[in-house]
């Protein structure tokens, strides 16, 4: 694991090391000193921790007057031990809702498995968000994750499924990941809350 980086093409776009609103904002990185772990194993040090012992998160992209950001994850979900889900809303999606963010899409290519709890904190990040038009899309997870977050009902407060899986968004730039996905939730069957 210590060798997937984070998706680092769109930098020419957005750092967010150097955006004085995101929650990383000043960090130092070193390209040398494995120091985080997903169990025993080490991860590649440009991700980033937000308090899950578990799963690291990566903001690849904000856009202020869209109201929306792109977040690239890897690791295990685990909000039965852990409570990732509440890390996640608390130290991340809170900081980026109070700068106006609304539309949050999250990659989970690199995660590996999701172990639910309860819907809690997914409809709590709905109702902070809906009245903005704001969603949170869930892209490109694995068969597996997607059946344990189907499980977990997820699907009530959060973009996920068939519709969102196989984006290839590494060969576009941000703003155009953003559109496809708009496009696929306004042609997608909606689900009823």
């Amino acid at each position: 694991m210590h060798d997937i980086e984070p998706y680092f093409k769109w930098r020419t776009y957005y750092c967010a090391e150097e955006d004085k609103q995101s929650p990383f904002f000043g960090k130092k990185y070193s390209e040398f000193q494995f120091t985080q772990k997903v169990y025993n194993y080490f991860i590649h040090p440009q991700w980033d921790s937000f308090g899950s012992q578990t799963l690291y998160a990566k903001l690849l992209f904000v856009d202020y007057e869209e109201s929306y950001a792109i977040i690239e994850l890897i690791g295990e979900w685990n909000d039965c031990l852990n409570n990732d889900v509440m890390f996640l809303k608390r130290y991340f999606a809170d900081h980026m809702i109070a700068h106006d963010i609304s539309k949050f899409i999250i990659m989970c290519d690199n995660v590996l498995n999701f172990h639910g709890s309860d819907n809690c904190y997914y409809e709590e990040w709905w109702d902070d968000i809906k009245d903005e038009d704001g969603w949170v899309c869930f892209v490109n997870t694995l068969d597996h994750v997607l059946d344990e977050m189907e499980k977990m009902r997820i699907q009530h407060y959060c973009e996920i499924g068939d519709s969102f899986i196989d984006i290839n968004w590494r060969k576009k730039n941000p703003q155009l990941t953003y559109q496809e996905i708009c496009h696929i939730r306004q042609t997608k069957t909606k689900q009823l809350h």
